[in-house]
């Protein structure tokens, strides 16, 4: 096989350098990402000889060459292309960033969500196994044992809105022990406990904006939106404060404008912008249960 001549011919056939953003090459494949698609020539890259298939995926051109093949091909495209090469992050970057903006949404909620699922998954199984152990002996629902497995078990869902915040500052590229400040603030003890006002717990007024707006003393429990909308404010004022304070004041100045200015608007707008469908949905009538009251 040619290997020069197989990497001429897929630099033709998807468009010459113009239309090649990145690539990059796994065990068996090249990971191709295009500017755009329709300049491809997928039937003529198919009959080219080595390449074994083709097909398009996560916002990648993978085609598929051949275990100690792939790597060869792949050297000779970047001679060719006159580019350097890319890493499998990057290319899943640039790929990524092709995408839709629901498509790019839906990518970053799961990238928020995945890391923290063995921490929810241990939490849950300790607590189905927990009730079901209660159901056979309920005598043990009295032990001190009882009471330190029950806290074992909720711990995860208690301060989920920490761990979101953790993974959340992660993907934005922010600092995530500040992203764990804004989570915290969320759900500060301070704050009555949001599933408690559906049980009757009574709220008061945290503090008053002009007389037209009362912020209630109302924590942001089981809240997942809320606290990434946060987050992602927070990390947008770091990033950008970053560029612009001088070096001897940036740490001092940017992380207490990034947890103010996220902090303002979790207690504030998020409470506002959250519809009162999602109230009535859980059965709340309480018209400052998402912690803003308007007169």
């Amino acid at each position: 096989m040619d290997y020069r001549e197989c990497a001429k011919q897929i630099y033709s056939e998807i468009g010459g350098r113009k239309n090649l953003i990145s690539a990059a090459h796994c065990a068996t494949r090249l990971r191709l990402v295009i500017a755009d698609n329709q300049k491809v020539n997928t039937k003529a890259l198919e009959n080219i000889d080595g390449v074994k298939g083709v097909f398009d995926a996560s916002g990648q051109l993978q085609i598929i060459i051949g275990t100690g093949t792939v790597n060869k091909v792949y050297d000779e495209l970047l001679e060719i292309a006159e580019i350097t090469a890319s890493t499998k992050e990057e290319i899943k970057q640039e790929a990524a960033s092709k995408a839709v903006w629901w498509k790019r949404a839906i990518k970053t909620l799961g990238d928020i969500f995945v890391p923290i699922i063995p921490a929810i998954v241990a939490t849950g199984l300790l607590c189905g196994l927990l009730s079901g152990v209660v159901q056979i002996w309920p005598q043990m629902e009295n032990s001190g044992l009882y009471n330190l497995l029950n806290i074992f078990s909720n711990t995860a869902l208690t301060f989920l809105s920490i761990l979101i915040a953790i993974s959340a500052a992660k993907i934005f590229g922010g600092n995530v022990y500040l992203g764990a400040v804004i989570g915290m603030i969320m759900i500060h003890p301070n704050l009555v406990n949001a599933w408690s006002i559906a049980g009757g717990a009574e709220t008061e007024t945290l503090w008053s904006w002009f007389g037209i707006l009362d912020i209630a003393n109302v924590g942001y429990q089981g809240h997942v939106i809320p606290v990434i909308l946060s987050v992602w404010l927070m990390c947008t004022i770091e990033k950008w404060l970053h560029k612009r304070v001088p070096e001897m004041f940036d740490i001092f100045i940017t992380p207490l404008c990034s947890v103010l200015v996220a902090g303002f608007f979790a207690m504030t707008v998020i409470g506002l912008a959250l519809p009162s469908s999602l109230s009535a949905f859980l059965g709340i009538t309480e018209p400052a249960i998402f912690g803003v009251n308007i007169r």
